[in-house]
C-alpha cells in the first residue's frame, strides 16, 4: 500500500536497494555476453530503473495517492509502444525469420529489453501490490517464455515478438485508459478520458486479443506440434510456450469481456435515468 507522504517510504527504499542489487546480478552478464552487438546499445535495466524511480518519485507531487499505479502505468508506457517499434523492426531485419529460427543480434536486444521490464514490473508489484497475484503470476510466466527464448534455445524469437506486438500494441490505450479509471472519481477530465475512450479501446482490445492473437498462436502451434522445429526448439519449451500464450488469452478475453458488460450496464443506467 502507497500513502501519499513526499518522505521516502521503507517500501521505496527496499526498491532502491532491490534495483541497485539487480544491477549487478542481471545486468552485469546481460552486457558482457551483448558486448560489440548491435543488441548492446538497447536500453536495459540501468535505463529501466531509473526510469521506474523517477516515475515513482514525479508521481509523489503530481498524483500522490496514485503514485503505484502511476509509476507501473508509465513504466509499462515506457516500454510498451517502444517494444512494438522495435519487434516490428527486429523481425523486418531479419530475412530468414520463422518460428524455428535462430534469433538475431537485434532481436535478442529487443528480448533482453523486455526482460528488464518484466523484471522492474514484478518487482513493483512484489513491493507494493503483493496481493496482486494475477500480474505477478502472468509476469513471472511471460519472463520464463522470454528468458527460455533468449538464453535456452536462442531460436524462436519470430514467435515471442510477434506475440510481443500484439500484447503491447494496445499498451498506450491502456495505460491512459487504466490512469483515467484510477482518477474518474476525483477529476471530471479523467471522467471524460473514460468515458470517451473505454469503447474504442475495448474493440481494439478485442480484435487484437480475441482474433489476432488466437489465429497466430494457432499457426503457432500447427507448426510446433508437426515437428518440423523440435530438433532446435525441445518439444517441453514449445509446450511451454502455447500454455503460457494460451492461459494469457483466455484471462485477456475473460477481462475484456467483463469490461463490456460493465460498459454496457454503466451506459443502461444512464439512459433509464435519461428517460425517468
Amino acid at each position: 500500500m502507497c500513502y501519499g507522504t513526499h518522505v521516502m517510504s521503507p517500501s521505496f527504499k527496499v526498491l532502491r536497494r532491490t534495483i541497485i542489487s539487480l544491477y549487478g546480478n542481471i545486468t552485469t552478464g546481460t552486457r558482457g555476453s551483448l558486448a560489440g552487438s548491435p543488441a548492446a546499445h538497447f536500453p536495459k535495466l540501468p535505463l529501466i530503473s531509473p526510469l521506474h524511480l523517477s516515475t515513482y518519485h514525479f508521481s509523489i507531487d503530481r498524483l500522490p495517492k496514485l503514485r503505484c499505479v502511476a509509476s507501473s502505468c508509465f513504466i509499462s508506457l515506457s516500454h510498451g509502444t517502444p517494444a512494438v517499434f522495435l519487434s516490428a523492426y527486429a523481425l523486418l531485419t531479419d530475412p530468414d525469420r520463422g518460428f524455428g529460427s535462430r534469433n538475431t543480434a537485434v532481436q535478442n536486444g529487443v528480448l533482453d529489453y523486455s526482460i528488464a521490464y518484466f523484471v522492474m514490473d514484478l518487482v513493483h508489484y512484489l513491493i507494493f501490490n503483493p496481493s496482486e497475484v494475477l500480474f505477478i503470476g502472468h509476469h513471472l510466466a511471460t519472463l520464463f517464455v522470454f528468458v527460455t527464448c533468449r538464453y535456452v534455445v536462442s531460436r524462436g524469437a519470430y514467435a515471442v515478438l510477434v506475440l510481443l506486438i500484439l500484447a503491447e500494441v494496445t499498451s498506450l490505450c491502456q495505460n491512459v485508459w487504466t490512469l483515467s479509471v484510477a482518477l474518474r472519481a476525483e477529476s471530471v477530465k479523467a471522467a471524460k478520458v473514460y468515458e470517451f475512450l473505454s469503447p474504442p479501446f475495448y474493440a481494439f482490445y478485442s480484435i487484437v486479443r480475441g482474433l489476432a492473437g488466437p489465429w497466430f498462436v494457432y499457426e503457432m502451434g500447427v507448426f510446433y506440434a508437426a515437428g518440423v522445429g523440435e530438433h532446435v526448439i525441445p518439444k517441453w519449451i514449445w509446450v511451454s510456450w502455447l500454455v503460457v500464450v494460451v492461459s494469457a488469452l483466455c484471462v485477456s478475453i475473460l477481462w475484456i469481456a467483463n469490461l463490456w458488460v460493465e460498459l454496457f450496464r454503466e451506459r443502461s443506467a444512464k439512459l433509464e435515468k435519461k428517460v425517468e
